[in-house]
């Protein structure tokens, strides 16, 4: 006890001294907040990328564990009633996943329990190893978010600076788990508000992010899929008429995406008091869909959806079907995330739509790949970092295109509830601060009624 009052009073001591040099003058006060999140940005990276790579690794065999025991399918039921169990007993507000961060990030008073890692974890490779169809981001997000909420703990660190270090999570984890540290990094900035962007955690989020990146890819070996776009259109008005067209589609995809699975969520639960029974259910539902489509193509990531709509040929309706399925899975209250499925739906949406709009299918397939993720997000310039970080620069033009007219098409829907509107997307709307999009309803059903008295 008496060795760990002394280090306290050490490091106690140390961070004075930091501070009185910071107040010095302007390079110095610059000098030690670049060098404090040099250390706690790339603690956090480390911590995130180890767990990152340990997750793609873990991700990997189920998967084919479950490619190669095709009767793990009929186990979806109970393995979700089982992560339920899981989340009812010990979760407490875990349950709450990427929503918490959100708030918490928006002066919430809650704390991120360390506990949301391992049940994330062990949730989301339940869910893949028995067929449901979901993503991985979620994961990613939520284990680099409780990470830095309890290293934030251990150091003791003020309000400020643990908002800067969740922040630090998000893009950790979502920069490591892609192989895009430039994405992560303004995706962590980007998601907290529509049309804000936090540019105060944007130097810690990097290093982050970039550390994240660095530790699962280099230090662990652990590589990432990249897609190819391929031959890029010149520029001319009817390629920009297709593509701005397209995108408002990939726009609707997303509005579809977001609000299928919200009204599911709310269906499930309500129908379903019990968890457990809800979960179970839903995998049911999921078994019955595999059946009644005829195709496993849409369980899981869907990765190989991905690859063949840039290599190969998909069916007209795949981005349909693995809207519905991904929907399913999450609104029964499956672990996982949403991004990767978001990839799948929009890549194979540009393919259909490549033959209808007599464009080249990879490049339009890339394109639906970035922004049904930004309209489910609304992260515009996140994505279209990502594009270029995926596909390379030669489509930069398109792809920002792409993004920004999908951001618009979605309108103020998205998949993460807890997400603020700090800037409408038209100057003609108005909504009070701190609004959410889970509360944009409420309040232009009150709006209405108040026009209507």
């Amino acid at each position: 006890m008496e060795i760990r009052e002394l280090e306290r009073e050490h490091m106690g001591w140390i961070r004075t001294k930091l501070y009185r040099f910071a107040e010095t003058s302007t390079p110095a006060a610059i000098l030690v907040t670049f060098l404090k999140w040099i250390v706690l940005g790339g603690c956090v990276g480390v911590l995130a990328g180890t767990l990152s790579a340990f997750f793609l690794v873990s991700l990997e065999y189920v998967t084919g564990l479950r490619n190669h025991h095709p009767w793990l399918l009929f186990g979806l039921p109970l393995g979700g009633a089982l992560v339920s169990y899981l989340y009812l007993k010990f979760g407490k507000n875990s349950s709450k996943g990427n929503n918490l961060i959100l708030e918490q990030i928006h002066d919430g008073g809650e704390v991120i329990p360390l506990r949301m890692t391992p049940l994330v974890l062990f949730g989301t490779l339940v869910t893949h190893l028995f067929g449901g169809s979901a993503g991985r981001e979620g994961t990613a997000v939520q284990m680099g978010g409780s990470l830095a909420e309890t290293f934030g703990r251990l150091l003791k660190v003020n309000s400020v600076d643990r908002k800067i270090l969740l922040i630090c999570g998000i893009s950790a984890g979502f920069g490591s788990i892609f192989g895009t540290p430039l994405a992560g990094t303004v995706f962590g900035v980007e998601v907290l508000a529509i049309g804000l962007i936090s540019h105060e955690a944007l130097v810690p989020a990097f290093i982050a992010s970039f550390v994240g990146n660095l530790v699962t890819s280099s230090f662990w070996g652990v590589s990432h899929i990249h897609y190819h776009m391929g031959n890029v259109p010149a520029i001319s008005l009817p390629v920009l008429l297709k593509v701005i067209a397209a995108a408002v589609l990939f726009g609707f995809a997303s509005f579809l995406f977001s609000e299928l699975t919200h009204f599911l969520k709310k269906w499930y639960s309500s129908v379903f008091k019990n968890p457990m029974i809800k979960s179970a259910v839903g995998g049911i539902v999921i078994i019955a869909l595999v059946y009644a489509v005829g195709s496993r193509a849409y369980l899981g990531l869907g990765i190989p959806l991905i690859q063949d709509s840039f290599d190969k040929s998909v069916p007209a309706l795949a981005f349909l079907w693995k809207l519905v399925f991904t929907s399913l899975t999450l609104g029964a209250g499956f672990q996982g995330g949403e991004v990767t499925p978001l990839f799948a739906i929009g890549a194979s949406l540009g393919h259909t739509l490549s033959g209808i709009l007599g464009l080249y299918a990879p490049f339009l397939a890339a394109l639906g790949f970035i922004a049904v993720f930004c309209g489910a997000t609304n992260t515009p310039i996140a994505c279209f970092i990502m594009g270029i970080e995926l596909f390379g620069s030669s489509g930069a033009v398109y792809m920002f295109i792409a993004c920004i007219v999908s951001y618009l098409a979605s309108g103020h829907t998205g998949i993460y509830t807890s997400q603020q509107i700090g800037v409408p997307k038209s100057q003609h709307l108005r909504f009070p601060l701190g609004t959410t999009l889970g509360s944009v309803k409420q309040y232009n059903k009150k709006k209405g009624g108040r026009k209507e008295s």
